[in-house]
């Protein structure tokens, strides 16, 4: 079967002398036939995509004598065919919004064999129109922040065509506008009493673009003034504490120009008074009895500089005596127990100058004595 499927071999001299003279006949179109080898018979039209983009290709016969009936048919509508060649088939690539909002999108040709030709128009700006893209319609003016601090930006038409139409609005008065620019806005840095008591404010230029200029004047000393921040006005001379203990201290005026103006006046005695320093104040340590009973207190210096100075002298004993705190002048010989069991014992005078003076009575015979 040299011939193969298809195809019907005859050999007309089947003589060994008479090789390769067979013959090949195809079936399906009977004019094609070959001697000595196989014919080609089967030719598929669709091989070489003969229809093009978007459209399918189906050749019914391949066979020879059917040659140039294939045919063509649309892939968006089955109903238009062709054969021998490629259809007309149409392509509206508005269809799938390419453009998007805003936008007017047209198809001049819509053709599967012009693509990318659309158009899209912008509906706010018809002067804006671009082929087989979208078009950048819109332009927010305000991204830019064009009007500046403590101000709100609007721009009533995003449109290319109305551009430098934005308006801009003070924020601390909506009666102050200006289109296609920043507006001169005021701001009276005093208005939020930067300064504080005591203090007189004043912005000699209350403009949004001068900011931190404002003076802060002292009311009690207007020669100290300050720019941008409070001024430090008060100076409390009294707070260093400079009267010392037993004094209490006033300043009359904590203005700067009134310094070395406080006043010292002694705690024991409101008489006492000095100005800009320590008065001189006195204190008998003695008044508080500190010594006790049976001693006798003497306080030599009084001053507040020199504390802790006063004697305590026992009245039994005058040879004992401290300073700065109370005396022991009592000694009960008696304490000791030193005349034993079955004996009491009896100190006469417990102070220091009569010791060795104890008395020992027997608790059996109270004749019965010894000291």
């Amino acid at each position: 079967d040299p011939c193969g499927a298809g195809q019907t071999c005859a050999d007309p001299n089947p003589s060994p002398a008479s090789l390769k003279d067979f013959t090949c006949t195809c079936d399906k179109d009977t004019s094609v036939q070959t001697t000595g080898t196989a014919a080609t018979c089967e030719v598929d039209e669709c091989a070489a995509a003969p229809c093009g983009m978007g459209q399918s290709c189906v050749d019914p016969n391949t066979g020879y004598a059917s040659q140039h009936d294939f045919v063509c048919t649309c892939d968006n509508d089955k109903s238009i065919t062709k054969t021998d060649g490629p259809a007309t088939c149409s392509k509206d690539e508005c269809s799938t919004d390419p453009c998007g909002a805003g936008q007017t999108c047209a198809d001049p040709n819509p053709s599967l064999t012009s693509l990318k030709d659309f158009t899209c128009t912008c509906d706010k700006d018809t002067s804006v129109q671009t082929t087989g893209t979208a078009a950048t319609c819109e332009v927010d003016e305000c991204a830019a922040a064009p009007c500046g601090m403590g101000q709100s930006c609007v721009d009533p038409n995003t449109g290319y065509s109305s551009q430098h139409d934005f308006v801009c609005t003070c924020d601390n008065d909506k009666s102050i506008t200006k289109t296609d620019g920043p507006a001169t806005c005021s701001k009276d840095e005093c208005s939020t009493d930067p300064c504080g008591a005591g203090q007189t404010c004043a912005d000699p230029n209350p403009s949004l673009t001068s900011l931190k200029d404002f003076t802060c004047t002292c009311d009690k000393d207007t020669s100290v003034q300050t720019t941008g921040t409070a001024a430090t006005c008060e100076v409390d001379e009294c707070a260093a504490a400079p009267c010392g203990m037993g004094q209490s201290c006033v300043d009359p005026n904590t203005g700067y120009s009134s310094q070395h103006d406080f006043v010292c006046t002694c705690d024991s005695d409101k008489s006492i008074t000095k100005t800009d320093g320590p008065a001189t104040c006195s204190k008998d340590e003695c008044s508080a009895d500190p010594c006790g009973a049976g001693q006798t207190c003497a306080d030599p210096d009084q001053s507040l500089t020199s504390l802790k100075d006063f004697t305590c002298t026992c009245d039994k004993d005058t040879s004992v005596q401290t300073t700065g705190t109370a005396a022991t002048c009592e000694v009960d010989e008696c304490a000791a127990d030193p005349c034993g069991m079955g004996q009491s014992c009896t100190d006469p005078d417990m102070s220091y100058g009569s010791q060795d003076d104890f008395v020992c009575t027997c608790d059996s015979d109270k004749s019965i004595t010894k000291t």
